[in-house]
């Protein structure tokens, strides 16, 4: 079983031919609302490819939350521990992507800044075989998850935060990209850690083991929208070593993923699924 503990968003997504530079306006051609968060894209992600999900989350009170849950239960996510925050908004991200797309996100973190973990909650990561975090939730909240796993601890590192010492002595595979990397690297803590994954976009991922550092290197695709790509990796990655296969074959088929999901609009809209991996025809 694959726990997912992290945010849920609504995501308002503007499309547009150039990103505008500070101070700047630029018309956008398209606008549309889609579900996010990186808790529940990477939940999705692990679902998708053949993981037994449950997420551990907070949404809001407000209209468009109702729809954030029966979207998760319709992929398939357990969605149990899922809870209501009264008087609270959901998570918001707007997004802007440009013709090429590259993005800029901004973040309001609404009813995920109050993600508490129950006791029921704490159970429930104690019995799960991977435990998959980002940091779009309280850090207090990431480190009682930490100490409360039993099994592997999966930290994507994003948004891109210095992390306390404590949670580099839980962490066994640290997942970042290359602006995270910066901040998150920026200390000897790294060096406790089993596993640390650098993605590196179109160029792969770099990924340093115990024994060894190996670059896995991009598939080539038409890329529509790079929103997701990296929660598309990291719920491809937990799915693959649940199933049993080793952290490069992970990360092999977590690049695949990343790269397909970089072919639609939004962050969920082209996740693969285990069937379309296996058709797609790979250069």
């Amino acid at each position: 079983m694959i726990v997912v503990v992290g945010s849920v968003n609504v995501d308002f997504v503007a499309s547009v031919e150039e990103l505008p530079k500070p101070g700047e306006t630029v018309a956008a051609h398209a606008l549309g609302t889609v579900s996010g968060g990186k808790g529940a894209n990477q939940a999705v992600a692990a679902r998708r490819l053949g993981g037994d999900v449950t997420l551990v989350a907070a949404i809001g009170s407000d209209s468009v939350s109702m729809d954030l849950k029966e979207e998760l239960a319709a992929d398939g996510v357990s969605i149990a521990y899922v809870e209501t925050i009264p008087d609270s908004r959901s998570g918001t991200a707007l997004i802007t992507v440009d013709g090429r797309g590259e993005n800029v996100i901004s973040v309001f973190s609404g009813a995920n800044g109050k993600l508490s973990l129950s006791q029921a909650a704490i159970e429930l990561i104690e019995s799960a075989e991977i435990l998959l975090m980002q940091l779009e939730i309280p850090m207090e909240t990431v480190l009682a998850a930490a100490r409360a796993a039993k099994g592997t601890v999966v930290l994507n590192a994003a948004p891109a935060t210095v992390l306390p010492d404590e949670l580099f002595e839980r962490i066994d595979v640290l997942i970042v990209n290359e602006h995270e990397a910066v901040v998150a690297l920026d200390s000897e803590g790294p060096a406790r850690i089993p596993t640390v994954i650098t993605t590196l976009g179109a160029r792969g991922a770099s990924v340093r083991t115990e024994f060894e550092t190996v670059i896995v290197p991009a598939p080539q695709v038409d890329v529509v929208d790079t929103t997701g790509a990296g929660d598309t990796f990291c719920g491809a990655f937990c799915a693959s070593v649940a199933r049993g296969e080793t952290t490069i074959d992970a990360v092999v088929l977590a690049a695949r993923a990343g790269a397909l999901a970089t072919t639609g609009l939004g962050a969920r809209s082209a996740m693969p699924t285990l069937a379309e991996l296996a058709n797609h025809h790979w250069e």
